[in-house]
């Protein structure tokens, strides 16, 4: 296998462990308006922008027959619990050893994130290891008009480190986020969260236990 002209990664999930904290963040938020959100909805916010997950949490709390907040309303409640749980977040284990390599390969890399660049600030304070990436694109570029599952972020991140897509390697958990970076054409190799198998995700991606299984 070929090595890729960029290395192209997701933040949520794949470096950070972020995601069980979002989900909580997003259960308590819900549940102020009335609506638990079950396992399968939380899994169905993984992967995108907030302003899309808040779209989809209001339509299932007016879907249980209660009455939906706006958009703002919902996110002043969830954005302060989510303020207060992310800077706890771990690395994911293999990450930081997975952008030490990179860098020793002289492979550019680029975060391909739908956090928001604030909410990336916030995440990635702690963990200094994260400056290696030269590039980041997040979920609120004034560039970007569709988020994941569009292609749209994985195509400007590649453009603005001057390489075709296609010769990428992105790196993505969730399904929105695969589906993403194949739509832009690049190479996906997806760290499967815990409890779910590779029949989960498009046949054409590279499925991978630990990043430590990843050989460049």
């Amino acid at each position: 296998m070929n090595s890729p002209a960029a290395c192209l990664f997701d933040l949520d999930g794949l470096l950070l462990d972020t995601e069980p904290l979002h989900g909580r963040a997003w259960r308590q938020a819900a549940l102020e308006f009335g609506l638990e959100l079950s396992d399968q909805q939380l899994l169905e916010l993984r992967g995108r922008r907030r302003l899309d997950n808040a779209g989809s949490v209001i339509a299932w709390i007016q879907a249980a027959g209660r009455l939906p907040p706006t958009t703002e309303q919902l996110l002043a409640v969830q954005q302060p619990i989510a303020r207060q749980l992310l800077p706890g977040a771990r690395a994911i284990p293999g990450a930081p050893e997975l952008l030490r390599r990179c860098r020793e390969l002289a492979i550019p890399m680029a975060l391909v994130t739908s956090s928001s660049h604030d909410s990336v600030g916030i995440k990635c304070a702690p963990h200094p290891w994260l400056e290696q990436i030269e590039l980041i694109v997040c979920g609120d570029d004034p560039e970007l008009t569709q988020g994941k599952p569009a292609p749209d972020i994985f195509l400007l991140a590649a453009r603005r480190l001057g390489v075709a897509a296609s010769t990428c390697w992105a790196f993505e958990d969730s399904l929105a986020g695969a589906q993403a970076a194949l739509a832009a054409g690049a190479v996906v190799h997806v760290l499967l969260p815990d409890g779910l198998g590779r029949e989960h995700y498009p046949r054409e991606v590279r499925c991978l236990r630990s990043l430590a299984d990843l050989k460049l």
